[in-house]
């Protein structure tokens, strides 16, 4: 009899990191698809599934688009050719997205933050980014009251 051995969960497609608290604390206006550049021990971290973009946002630097903050653990078997864990990484955009974001940032004092991270049909990591304005404490509480006012109704449709 052959032993199966247990692999670590490899992500070919899908997300790899989701940002659920962004659109608690924000009010996404609009959102658009990026590029990253990565290391090659980064991607075969993102493959295993572990990264973090809670804390992670978008910058609009030196004419280029910065992720800032986002954490990608290092890959453990690679020794001394690793990574840094929250190095800022460079997103791809066209030069007309890069004008909208700055304009959007400056005029309107809006953020860019990072909604998902994901790798695409071709196995290109990507990530979801949002225009988005910060909410105010009301603004939470009005979300919160009608997210259980649904679910309440759903409930009550559901035993109905």
């Amino acid at each position: 009899m052959a032993k199966t051995v247990a692999k670590p969960s490899i992500i070919e497609t899908g997300a790899i990191a989701d940002n659920r608290r962004a659109r608690y604390d924000y009010e996404v206006l609009d959102t658009l698809e990026a590029g990253i550049v990565l290391t090659g021990t980064e991607v075969k971290s993102l493959r295993q599934g572990k990264a973090q973009i809670t804390e992670a946002y978008a910058s609009p630097e030196r004419g280029e688009l910065w992720l800032i903050n986002a954490h990608i653990p290092e890959y453990l078997q690679a020794n001394r050719f690793n990574h840094e864990e929250k190095r800022p990484r460079k997103l791809l955009v066209s030069r007309k997205q890069l004008a909208h974001l700055s304009e959007e940032v400056q005029r309107a004092g809006n953020t860019i933050v990072p909604l998902k991270l994901y790798f695409n049909e071709q196995g290109r990591a990507k990530m979801l980014l949002g225009i988005a304005r910060g909410k105010k404490s009301f603004d939470k509480r009005e979300t919160e009251k009608t997210r259980d006012w649904n679910r309440e109704k759903a409930r009550l449709l559901k035993h109905g």
